[in-house]
């Protein structure tokens, strides 16, 4: 399956229709059924300590899934989140940027299942793991 949306195309569509979280992200690579998303971590994104968040970490593995997912079906802005279970597994680099590396599992007609490895930059050990269902609407 050839892929519906390039970098360039999710970028512009993150834009659009998120301006709120936006500038968060950096879309770093698409490929057919994955995609390597960086969150620009800023204060707002940190906890005490100045580490990045959980919540930061959670909107950084959803983001990319749901944009993995939209690379291969085109702009379908009411895909949403059904289920989500996410493993912290390390304390992330303290300011550091967060990288996800996401693969869609599963992409069928009604459901798409991805799995995500989030890494803080320069940090080889993975910091969290996270899998995510998401719900895509009729008319694909």
């Amino acid at each position: 399956m050839a892929l519906a949306m390039d970098v360039t195309a999710l970028t512009r569509f993150l834009h659009d229709a998120f301006p709120q979280v936006a500038e968060d992200f950096a879309i770093e690579e698409v490929r057919e059924n994955a995609i390597r998303v960086r969150l620009l971590t800023a204060e707002r994104h940190l906890r005490p300590g100045g580490t990045v968040s959980g919540p930061s970490m959670f909107a950084l593995a959803d983001v990319s899934v749901y944009l993995a997912i939209l690379a291969m079906i085109g702009p379908r802005a009411l895909a949403v989140t059904t289920n989500c279970s996410i493993d912290f597994m390390r304390k992330p680099a303290a300011g550091a940027d967060m990288i996800c590396d996401c693969r869609i599992l599963k992409l069928g007609r009604v459901l798409a299942v991805g799995e995500c490895l989030l890494f803080s930059e320069g940090v080889e050990a993975p910091v969290a793991r996270a899998s995510m269902t998401y719900s895509i609407p009729p008319g694909r």
